[in-house]
């Protein structure tokens, strides 16, 4: 019997990586506008309206989907951008909406109730009763879960839900506090969760000296890497602090997750899509990854004689190193 068919949810940081992850054997992409409403916010990213609109007639005349992440929260007295980033992306006609605030999802049910409604992973919501209240008020048809949990507790999870879930798949294993993080703000003075930008570009340098990379955010000095050694872009969760007199990683090492291993487990445990990371890499990033677990997923279904094997993909992870992070909780 083949296995349930996964959703690959796949990302688009600009329109010639959407194009890239459809070519590649993408289910839907995500994306964003060019703007502080999703919390990808960085220079050279992004869609205007007119290249949302283009990009959803690419997907849909090949039968794929798109995804719109507005997924940021407003500050007081200032929602007129995210009210303005859901009204284009029901006009651009998205297939659903990526939404984490409550009060864009009480604007979007209200304005646009026929446009579908995905609840962020930056609402946090990991739990049955926390599903329950943003799927009776706001018709939330799919949860993006955190990546905090295990395959046992997803299987618990969904079997309570009563909505679809999409789990994280490759990409950053992250703080396990989705939605949660000032820390960059205090660095850079700029918030990720309501400018979108983690570690902005404009803040980070790189300096060399006595041999080794410095990398900073603002004027704080991150991490320094000796020649060869794996290195990540230098945001706070990935910093290499003093604790006890030694220099270690005290929230999270250059490693990246990949669920290429167990896509069956998943599949099982009732998983409806997986999530690839990865809106600021490139298109041949994309291009790999999307490739590879599109292989996968279609072995899994009995459809291709071969699947891939995880190491495949050990090159595009960051810091050439791999996890199954909460899935194993191998790390509890």
């Amino acid at each position: 019997m083949n296995a349930r068919r996964l959703e690959l949810v796949c990302p688009a940081g600009t329109p010639a990586a959407l194009r890239a992850a459809i070519d590649a054997g993408a289910d839907s992409v995500y994306c964003g506008f060019r703007d502080r409403t999703n919390a990808r916010n960085y220079p050279g990213l992004n869609f205007d309206f007119a290249e949302l609109v283009e990009g959803v007639a690419y997907a849909h005349a090949r039968g794929r989907k798109v995804l719109v992440a507005i997924n940021t929260f407003p500050p007081a007295g200032d929602l007129a951008p995210w009210r303005r980033a859901v009204d284009q992306a029901a006009e651009a006609r998205v297939d659903a909406v990526i939404l984490a605030d409550i009060g864009v999802l009480a604007y979007a049910t209200a304005a646009h109730p026929q446009l579908r409604r995905h609840l962020s992973v930056q609402a946090s919501a990991a739990n049955a009763p926390s599903i329950h209240y943003y799927r009776d008020h706001f018709d939330v048809r799919r949860v993006v879960l955190p990546r905090v949990l295990s395959i046992d507790e997803l299987r618990a999870l969904i079997a309570e839900a009563g909505v679809e879930t999409e789990v994280f798949a490759f990409g950053s294993v992250g703080p396990m506090s989705e939605g949660r993080c000032f820390l960059s703000s205090y660095f850079c003075g700029v918030s990720p969760t309501s400018e979108g930008a983690c570690a902005p570009a404009e803040r980070v340098s790189y300096l060399e000296r006595d041999g080794r990379v410095h990398s900073r955010l603002g004027e704080v000095t991150l991490n320094t890497f000796s020649p060869g050694e794996p290195a990540a872009y230098p945001t706070p969760c990935k910093g290499r602090y003093l604790t006890h007199g030694r220099a270690t990683y005290l929230f999270e090492e250059p490693v990246a997750l990949n669920a290429l291993g167990i896509l069956a487990e998943l599949a099982e445990a009732g998983v409806t899509a997986l999530k690839i990371e990865g809106r600021q890499r490139s298109r041949a990033y994309v291009t790999e990854v999307v490739g590879t677990f599109r292989r996968a997923l279609d072995a899994l279904q009995g459809e291709t004689p071969a699947g891939a094997e995880p190491q495949q993909l050990r090159r595009e992870g960051e810091g050439g190193r791999e996890t199954l992070g909460a899935y194993r909780r191998g790390w509890r």
